[in-house]
């Protein structure tokens, strides 16, 4: 299979089940920065403590990622043709609450907004965080305009919490303090 289908040089991309639309309708945008994020997170695997997260869960979450892009891909017309496996992410949303629970016992408490930065695992998993949130957007923008499984929306929400006590935990493990936001007089 050639990498290159030449399909797309009009400004046109194929959905699950063969739609074609515009390279800029927003289901491509949403799925599109899920792949960025997948990419992200994939940065974040090579800088985080084993303490905070297992390389297991940053690839688990990796997949979800994957599927909740499948299930963004695919009309709603059309998403028997995902199957079992590709229908919903793999991480309940109750555990991944208790990892947020976890991680946030490993910082401090918060007396302050907190900055991005700190050590490098934590500055990128902010940058995760953030496209998360992008994300969140761009699927709230879909489900104007199409049905979109509302369990992807829930996922993107709970993930960006989770980076974000992720963060702060690699800082804390790291022995870093959190980067607070003073106001300037």
């Amino acid at each position: 299979m050639k990498l290159y289908t030449r399909t797309g040089d009009d400004g046109s991309s194929g959905l699950f089940g063969g739609d074609r639309v515009s390279k800029s309708h927003l289901r491509l945008v949403a799925y599109g920065t899920l792949d960025e994020l997948n990419s992200v997170m994939g940065v974040v695997s090579l800088h985080a403590r084993s303490a905070c997260a297992s390389l297991d869960t940053l690839q688990r979450i990796q997949h979800d990622l994957f599927v909740l892009g499948a299930i963004l891909a695919t009309p709603a017309a059309r998403l028997d043709l995902l199957g079992a496996r590709m229908s919903k992410p793999t991480w309940d949303l109750a555990d991944m609450e208790a990892d947020i629970d976890r991680l946030t016992a490993l910082a401090p408490p918060m007396t302050a907004f907190v900055l991005p930065g700190g050590t490098p695992a934590s500055a990128y998993t902010h940058l995760a965080r953030t496209v998360c949130r992008r994300a969140e957007r761009e699927v709230v923008a879909l489900t104007h305009e199409e049905p979109v499984n509302p369990a992807v929306l829930t996922y993107l929400n709970r993930l960006s919490d989770w980076l974000f006590a992720l963060a702060r935990a690699e800082n804390a493990v790291a022995g870093v303090a959190d980067i607070q936001w003073v106001p300037k007089d």
